[in-house]
């Protein structure tokens, strides 16, 4: 689930308001500690009225999104035996729950964007970070943003990867999924299950 959330950082995160439930699309950095479960990291515009207005007695819900992918029940190969087959959906997703809390310190939300975007940037040749821009320019930014953390209190995941499928049938999911990223993320997932039941 760890590896799922460092992967796929931009987190649905839900939250109860005063006018209902509240979805904010935020990145959000994992850091390992406390154990078991990590504490969730972000930052949200100064403007967005979610840091002032979110209910401190309900804890938050943070959903991170895996690949995805329709099914078509044209690849399976029990079709041709018995036509009893319905198209379905793969995906992998967790929920990470816990307590919001507000930051407002800008040392806080410097370390969490330097901690960010090192994540983020170490697949790249020439890694860009914070400190080259300049510092004044970055100042004023973080005056705009706040800083928000969730321990996380709870953590559940589900991967829906053809697994209740016989093994024929996952073999031609996995051979049916190609052309976006995201299909192809989910042939690796399948293959991955299968290579599980070996």
């Amino acid at each position: 689930m760890h590896e799922l959330m460092r992967e796929k950082q931009l987190a649905t995160l839900v939250t109860m308001s005063s006018h209902g439930l509240n979805a904010n699309h935020i990145p959000m950095h994992l850091a390992a500690e406390p154990a078991p479960f990590g504490t969730l990291r972000g930052h949200v515009a100064r403007a967005n009225p979610m840091w002032r207005d979110f209910q401190t007695d309900i804890e938050a819900l943070a959903i991170f999104h895996g690949p995805d992918a329709y099914i078509t029940p044209s690849w399976y190969a029990t079709k041709q035996e018995t036509g009893k087959v319905v198209p379905t959906w793969n995906y992998a997703v967790v929920h990470a729950h816990g307590t919001l809390r507000v930051i407002d310190d800008a040392l806080w939300i410097r370390e969490q964007l330097e901690a960010l975007t090192d994540h983020n940037e170490a697949q790249f040749a020439k890694p860009w970070a914070v400190s080259d821009a300049p510092r004044e320019f970055t100042e004023k930014l973080i005056e705009a943003v706040v800083g928000i953390e969730i321990v996380i209190t709870s953590l559940s995941g589900k991967w829906k990867v053809s697994q209740n499928q016989p093994p024929r049938n996952q073999t031609s999911v996995f051979e049916g999924l190609s052309g976006t990223h995201d299909a192809r993320t989910m042939a690796t997932l399948v293959h991955a299950r299968m290579q599980k039941q070996d």
